[in-house]
């Protein structure tokens, strides 16, 4: 299936939210994800089926300043 991963083009074949992060080896809880614009809690990523053409946004703290 083809998704949109933070702008991006990806084909995989994630059932899952949850599996997509492991595919593209993304870990922690601390990450803040959402599809087609609706966040996801780290706790229903397992549970959150994934569709052909949903776009996905991934975001995770940056240190700086």
């Amino acid at each position: 299936m083809k998704l949109i991963v933070n702008g991006e083009q990806v084909e995989c074949s994630a059932p899952t939210l949850s599996t997509l992060l492991e595919q593209l080896d993304y870990e922690g809880e601390w990450l803040a994800t959402a599809i087609n614009g609706d966040l996801v809690h780290a706790e229903d990523r397992q549970d959150c089926a994934l569709n052909d053409g949903d776009r996905i946004e991934i975001l995770s703290p940056m240190q700086g300043g």
